[in-house]
């Protein structure tokens, strides 16, 4: 009976395989794609020609803040937010044929400015903000809870490369032609041209 279970099995992938059924796969996708962006679109400030928006983005969140330049790609799993603070508008820049991979998280109440033709890894984290300060009386209290503070706009330059899992915090400025080596935390302006990598990030080169 197994037997009989197995071929069977085996028969429908032939079967599969011979309708092309991955490429019938791919033209959902695009067109999904490209539809949901569509969707998006006019909830932005700005989405450039050629962007597109994979379905489905996590959280998105202030985004009539954000700018989006051309031939741009964002894979699934986004989470593009801004928090105005009292008067602040915050914004966020992006500039022209930037990659993100899955999963990546940009947040603003300031200003974050992205150059162009960016490269991430999956899970990159790119913030202006945090929960709270680090004194006791503010660490006695929920995370959830805590207000939103800045210490300061993230720029990131062009051809800047991010690996997978590095979070960028608050202040930091990033020069052009950076690597970024993986699951790095980069507290601190780094100069152009530079390879860093680390917890926190230093220059390798």
């Amino acid at each position: 009976m197994k037997k009989i279970i197995v071929n069977i099995l085996h028969k429908l992938g032939q079967l599969l395989y011979c309708l092309k059924i991955e490429q019938l796969a791919r033209i959902f996708s695009f067109i999904r794609n490209h539809v949901y962006t569509g969707y998006l679109r006019n909830r932005f400030h700005q989405i450039g020609n050629d962007s597109i928006i994979y379905w489905k983005a996590y959280h998105l969140q202030g985004i009539h803040n954000v700018s989006i330049g051309r031939k741009c790609t964002f894979e699934a799993g986004l989470e593009l937010t801004t928090w105005p603070k009292g008067t602040t508008n915050p914004t966020i820049k992006i500039g022209d044929n930037c990659l993100f991979r899955k999963n990546a998280h940009i947040t603003a109440t300031q200003e974050i400015t992205i150059g162009e033709n960016l490269l991430t890894g999956t899970n990159v984290f790119i913030t202006d903000n945090s929960h709270g300060l680090t004194d006791k009386e503010t660490l006695n209290e929920a995370p959830r809870i805590r207000p939103i503070v800045s210490k300061g706009k993230v720029r990131i330059g062009n051809n800047v490369w991010l690996g997978n899992n590095v979070c960028i915090l608050p202040g930091v400025t990033i020069g052009d032609g950076c690597i970024i080596g993986a699951n790095s935390v980069v507290t601190h302006n780094i100069p152009p041209y530079s390879v860093v990598g680390g917890v926190p990030a230093k220059i390798i080169k």
